[in-house]
């Protein structure tokens, strides 16, 4: 009896020892996805495909840019994107400096440069997005950006 009841004990701590342990999450791994993301954002913009612009937008993701109001709902991210990709776009460089975060959301700083069809520079600068996991991909939750360049006089 007191064998059966040793063994129970030592059974019972084994189990509780070897509970569910969540797995660390990994942050270098998500940087990686972030990258990855950011890619298809700026063929989206080559393409000129705005619709998977917004698309690639949580369902309450928020774009908030310059001299303007923030611009929430898949429509008008879909008309805000349609018009900046209007202007020319050539190429859209988007450069992950640093992510911080856990498995629903992820913070990313970066920085950014557009060129237009003609090669020219049309504007370069920083930007802090909020990506959350949506549907098991990471989507643009909240975007942020501003320039580097002076402004207009």
């Amino acid at each position: 009896m007191k064998n059966l009841l040793l063994s129970t004990i030592i059974a019972a701590s084994l189990f509780a020892c070897k509970s569910e342990t969540k797995p660390a999450f990994d942050l270098v791994n998500a940087k990686k996805e972030i990258e990855a993301a950011n890619k298809k954002i700026s063929d989206f913009i080559v393409k000129g495909d705005s619709v998977a612009m917004a698309n690639a937008y949580s369902k309450d993701g928020k774009f908030m840019g310059n001299n303007m109001p923030s611009i929430l709902g898949k429509d008008k991210i879909t008309s805000f994107w349609g018009g900046f990709i209007k202007l020319g776009v050539g190429s859209l460089t988007l450069n992950t400096l640093e992510v911080w975060g856990d498995e629903n959301f992820i913070t990313e700083e970066g920085l950014f440069e557009v060129t237009l069809k003609d090669g020219k520079q049309a504007d370069k600068g920083k930007y802090i997005v909020l990506w959350k996991k949506e549907d098991g991909n990471w989507k643009l939750h909240r975007d942020m950006s501003n320039t580097d360049l002076p402004a207009a006089k």
